[in-house]
């Protein structure tokens, strides 16, 4: 399908996506190797102009916060944050005071708020016991956020990860979607910390995409000691669907997962938070009913949806392998990035 102008989840109008990366020696064969990516669905005041989302839970061997009230209200109001599996209380205050700062009324005029973190455990090459990574820094990636192309790779929460026992991190992919008049963006940020590289199947993929001429290295042998790992994917669009519709994107991007070639492993968290910003939900109001035009299920355009989440969450997996540099971590670990070779 047809991609976006970056072929990044900020092709969808109005999201903006940030990252502070954190890269230090501080002896005794200790190394900071970790970082924050914050995701927001528009630039307004997330608050005060909500928007609709879901999640999915396909593996739950994971610490992420803020996901039951998601699938109780069918709401984001908060940007949703990636780091180590350590740092999730650290990023939840930083956005914390991010929000209050903007927002007066929370905590006082009104009851509370639900921020959203997502996680993946990147304790083989950081020294994540350190705990280096700290509410301020939440605030810096959050202040970072921009529109249009942006960093992938081992940047941000990525910057530690491992993916096919090659280096991993941030991956996004877009799609756009048109039928009639009408047209729409899926775009897909994925944290890759999962599988083994004899199930990878970018080979494939390239093969399938217009880069036969290459054929990417892949470890022989499975020397990498290390959890199982996790992915987070996000999903977002700007068309007008609900927190339903959006539960039904969010398991077609356990699709999308699933043509890399992982078997998803007993301790891997592989979560997915589908979101739009098609419209927004406001914070306050007067009248008794919501009423905005929803996108419906049987229209044809719904299966093209469906495709891009498909086609977007797999190459968003293969981008954080092919943007990503090898890597030397703790202890002098060292994870090579995934080389491709020329066949001609």
């Amino acid at each position: 399908m047809k991609k976006g102008q970056w072929n990044a989840i900020t092709d969808i109008p109005g999201v903006q996506v940030g990252h502070l990366t954190l890269e230090e020696d501080i002896g005794e064969g200790n190394v900071v190797c970790t970082g924050i990516t914050a995701v927001l669905p528009h630039g307004g005041n997330l608050f005060e102009e909500k928007v609709p989302a879901a999640s999915f839970v396909l593996n739950g061997f994971g610490k992420s916060v803020g996901l039951i009230q998601v699938d109780e209200l069918g709401l984001v109001e908060s940007p949703i944050m990636l780091t180590n599996t350590f740092s999730v209380a650290q990023v939840l205050q930083g956005t914390l005071m991010y929000m209050l700062e903007q927002n007066p009324m929370i905590g006082d005029s009104t009851s509370s708020l639900n921020i959203v973190v997502g996680e993946c455990n990147d304790s083989y090459l950081n020294s994540m016991r350190e705990m280096r990574v700290g509410p301020h820094h939440a605030i810096e990636a959050i202040g970072k956020a921009k529109t249009g192309p942006m960093k992938q790779g081992a940047v941000g929460a990525g910057k530690g990860m491992i993916c096919y026992e090659m280096k991993g991190g941030i991956g996004s992919s877009s799609r756009i979607v048109t039928n009639q008049n009408h047209e729409f963006t899926i775009g897909v940020l994925t944290l890759t910390n999962f599988g083994k590289a004899s199930e990878c199947k970018i080979n494939d993929w390239l093969q399938q995409n217009g880069y036969a001429q290459y054929e990417a290295q892949l470890p022989v042998q499975a020397d990498v000691e290390k959890p199982d790992g996790s992915v987070i994917i996000i999903v977002g669009t700007n068309a007008p669907v609900n927190e339903r519709q959006l539960e039904r994107f969010a398991k077609r991007a356990a699709i999308g997962l699933g043509r890399t070639g992982t078997t998803v492993h007993n301790g891997s968290g592989d979560i997915i938070i589908a979101f739009s910003n098609g419209y927004t939900i406001p914070h306050q109001s007067t009248t008794l009913t919501e009423n905005h035009a929803l996108l419906r299920d049987d229209h044809p355009m719904m299966n093209q949806l469906f495709q891009a989440v498909v086609e977007a969450t797999e190459e968003a997996i293969y981008q954080s392998l092919l943007h990503a540099e090898t890597t030397t971590g703790r202890n002098g670990r060292e994870i090579k990035h995934c080389e491709l070779v020329s066949q001609q």
